[in-house]
């Protein structure tokens, strides 16, 4: 099966749209330090967010092809949580998240966005997106409504925009490992939603 690489807008998120990643040859590892270098030059000559997702995600493709070392890295599911997260990169002054997420299989996520542009790439497992949009009304000016979903197998790419609203959970028998990468939040526009209650919270 092909890995496809997909966006989520700011409007419809449930509208994934397919982006186009085409595979580069390499001949050595691809370092994370390149990684970073050429993704810093992207974030200096890009502000355009869904234009940055646009050159990340073969930046991206490349680290999956030719970085054996992130198929190594000691990261599971803690037994007590459902989840890990194992931190890959963090500087100060330089607002970017790099890190491996492990879920334990049934383990769902809050529904939330993410108040920065970002970027999900499954390295093992099976997980499902959920996409949700904002359906306000006068007494629920909150309100939200599932638009669609996407499942993710070992590869794909799933692109967000700042404003786009998902859950996760982790399908299957095995623990769900992903390569997640943020810009720099607003954490202003950050929120977790409670569809039942028609209320968002910031987190």
């Amino acid at each position: 099966m092909q890995k496809q690489s997909w966006l989520v807008t700011n409007d419809r998120q449930g509208k994934a749209s397919e982006m186009s990643s085409p595979p580069e040859g390499l001949n050595r590892p691809y370092r994370l330090y390149r990684f970073l270098t050429e993704l810093e030059d992207i974030l200096e000559n890009i502000t355009d967010d869904r234009l940055r997702l646009a050159a990340i995600s073969p930046l991206v493709r490349k680290l999956l092809n030719h970085a054996s070392w992130l198929e190594i890295l000691p990261i599971a599911p803690d037994p007590q949580t459902g989840w890990e997260v194992l931190m890959l990169y963090d500087e100060p002054l330089f607002p970017l998240t790099v890190q491996l997420v492990a879920w334990s299989p049934g383990m769902k996520s809050p529904i939330h966005n993410h108040g920065c542009w970002g970027l999900v790439a499954l390295l093992r497992g099976t997980e499902k997106n959920t996409f949700w949009e904002r359906s306000p009304t006068v007494e629920s000016p909150d309100r939200i409504q599932p638009v669609g979903d996407r499942l993710l197998v070992p590869g794909d790419i799933l692109c967000l925009m700042p404003d786009a609203i998902h859950h996760i959970e982790a399908i299957g028998n095995s623990p769900t490992i992903s390569f997640n990468l943020y810009g720099e939040t607003d954490y202003s526009q950050r929120f977790e939603f409670d569809p039942i209650q028609a209320r968002a919270k910031n987190f």
